[in-house]
C-alpha cells in the first residue's frame, strides 16, 4: 500500500468569543474635528465677551453718575466751541487789520508815485502835446515863454520837458542868455520844443484863446507855434530831489 501523506499542520481556531465586544479607544476622524470646531468656537465666544466688558466703560455706572459724565463732556465741548470762536474771531481781526495796512500801503505807494511825478524825478509816458516855438522876425520873450508855462499848468498839465534835455519843476526859472534862454542854468537854444502831458484837447484850448501864449508868441515876439497832440508823450529827463534846508516833516507825519 502506499505510504499515506502526512498531515498538514493545521492553525489553531481563534475560540468563540461569549462576552460583548469593547470599544476602541482611538478616536476617530470626525470626532477630532468636532473638538476643534468647539475649541474655536469657544475661544471666539470669549474674546467677544472680553471685548464687551472692556468697551462697556460706563455699563455699570448710576443715572446720577452718568448725568455727571454728561455734564463734563457737555462742558468740555463748551470751551471747545468758545475757543473755536475766539480763534475764529481773531483770525478775522487779523485779516482786517492785513487788508487795512495793505490798503494804506497802496495808497501811500500811490502818493508817493504821484508826488514823484510832480516833482520830476521819474520818466513818464502819457497824451498830450508837442510845442515847437520858433524864432522867425524876432527873439521870443522869456515872459512868453514863462506864460506858456503856466497857462499849461493851469490847464492840467501833469509833466512838461524842453528840447528833450530839461524836465520842469515847481521852482524852474527862466532867465535871457546868450544865444537862447537859460532854464534852471542849462541853456535852451531855439527852436524851442515843449513836451506836454495831460489832456491834449484841454491844453491845446488853454494855448489858443484870444491874446493867449500862440497870439502873443507869433504877434508880439514874430515867432511861429505848431501845435501837435500826441496819443504817447514821453518824457525821460528826471530832476534831483533838492533835500529841504529848513523844513522838518511836522509831529505825527
Amino acid at each position: 500500500m502506499p505510504d499515506s501523506a502526512p498531515d498538514e499542520p493545521r492553525a489553531p481556531e481563534a475560540p468563540e468569543s461569549s462576552g460583548p465586544t469593547r470599544p476602541s479607544l482611538v478616536p476617530s476622524r470626525r470626532q477630532a474635528v468636532v473638538a476643534v470646531l468647539l475649541a474655536v468656537l469657544g475661544f471666539a465666544f470669549v474674546v467677544q465677551v472680553r471685548d464687551t466688558k472692556a468697551n462697556d466703560t460706563y455699563a455699570g455706572l448710576r443715572e446720577s453718575e452718568l448725568i455727571e459724565v454728561l455734564d463734563g463732556l457737555t462742558g468740555t465741548a463748551e470751551r471747545a466751541r468758545r475757543e473755536v470762536d475766539r480763534l475764529e474771531s481773531r483770525r478775522d481781526e487779523l485779516r482786517d487789520e492785513s487788508q487795512a495796512r495793505a490798503a494804506a500801503l497802496d495808497e501811500a505807494e500811490q502818493r508817493v508815485r504821484t508826488l514823484n511825478i510832480i516833482a520830476g524825478l521819474v520818466p513818464v509816458t502819457g497824451p498830450g502835446l508837442r510845442v515847437t516855438i520858433t524864432e522867425s522876425t524876432g527873439r521870443v520873450a522869456v515872459g512868453s515863454l514863462l506864460d506858456t508855462v503856466q497857462e499849461l499848468r493851469t490847464a492840467g498839465a501833469e509833466a512838461m520837458e524842453f528840447n528833450d534835455e530839461v524836465r520842469l519843476g515847481a521852482d524852474s526859472s527862466f532867465e535871457n542868455a546868450v544865444g537862447g534862454i537859460e532854464l534852471d542854468d542849462q541853456l535852451l537854444e531855439p527852436p524851442y520844443v515843449l513836451d506836454v502831458i495831460g489832456d491834449p484837447h484841454i491844453l491845446r484850448t488853454a494855448l489858443s484863446f484870444s491874446t493867449g501864449p500862440i497870439e502873443t508868441l507869433e504877434g508880439l515876439d514874430g515867432a511861429t507855434v505848431t501845435v501837435e497832440e500826441l496819443e504817447a508823450v514821453e518824457i525821460e529827463s528826471v530832476r534831483e530831489a533838492d533835500r529841504p534846508e529848513y523844513a522838518e516833516s511836522g509831529n505825527g507825519q
